[in-house]
């Protein structure tokens, strides 16, 4: 059952890892996938013809105070109407507290712009879309960083997807009423090019030391819970966190 035919969905950061397994998932179940890149054209247009389905490209530079409004105006002329968006587009830089003044607040800002800023604008331009067209989705990728702190040389990063999280709560209260669900996916470890090089540096065992199932999740896991949320029949998760992290934060 292909669930989500007709949809087009906006989804950030879709070249590689989780994005690009969301993108494929969308795809089998007949959406009409929008794959948003910043740099690698190359690996969006490989994912477009491992498509099963229609799918389009957009580049936009999300770490620019610009980007995501020309992301949304370019996705909205493409498709005319765009029935979610997936913020999964970020950054993790690590910068210690004994970093010089400007490093240490350059590294916050970008991570704030790339992380929250660029995921806020691409929800205000979608919240008036949706307004204008009856209702729609929104995913927020967050993590379980934002549920539980972070380490200390990474804390910019735990403190955006926080935001992101209380954002997505925000959407839910707020314009549920319009046909909006807003819904927030925390993972923990994803077996992604960022896991392998914490692995290549620590072991893997450093990494799941404290995730009961002894795995991290595979990025299939979080796109089928994507998919998931985004079915027509899901509107009362409207304004839930998913925690998808073996265990390893339980609220």
């Amino acid at each position: 059952m292909k669930s989500l035919s007709g949809h087009n969905v906006l989804v950030t950061g879709a070249s590689g890892g989780i994005g690009a397994a969301i993108v494929e998932r969308l795809a089998e179940e007949g959406a009409r996938p929008i794959i948003h890149y910043g740099r690698d054209r190359a690996a969006a247009s490989a994912l477009l013809a491992r498509l099963p389905e229609e799918g389009l490209i957009v580049q936009a530079d999300l770490s620019t105070a610009g980007g995501a409004f020309e992301l949304w105006r370019e996705a909205e002329s493409a498709v005319g109407v765009i029935h979610a968006l997936v913020n999964n587009a970020g950054i993790r830089t690590e910068i210690s507290i004994d970093a010089e003044a400007g490093a240490w607040r350059g590294a916050w800002q970008k991570e704030f712009q790339v992380n929250f800023f660029a995921a806020t604008d691409l929800c205000k331009e979608a919240l008036r879309h949706f307004k204008a067209h009856g209702g729609g989705r929104i995913v927020n990728i967050a993590s379980r960083a934002g549920q539980r702190g972070y380490a200390a040389d990474a804390m910019p990063y735990g403190a955006t997807k926080a935001a992101l999280v209380n954002l997505t709560k925000s959407i839910a209260r707020s314009f549920g009423a319009d046909g909006v669900v807003a819904v927030a996916i925390a993972p923990g470890w994803v077996q992604t090019e960022m896991a392998d090089e914490f692995i290549a540096k620590f072991g893997k065992q450093a990494a799941v030391a404290d995730i009961p199932i002894s795995e991290m999740a595979q990025p299939s896991e979080i796109a089928e819970l994507v998919a998931f949320v985004l079915r027509p029949s899901q509107r009362s998760l409207n304004g839930a966190t998913l925690d998808v992290n073996g265990g390893s934060y339980i609220r």
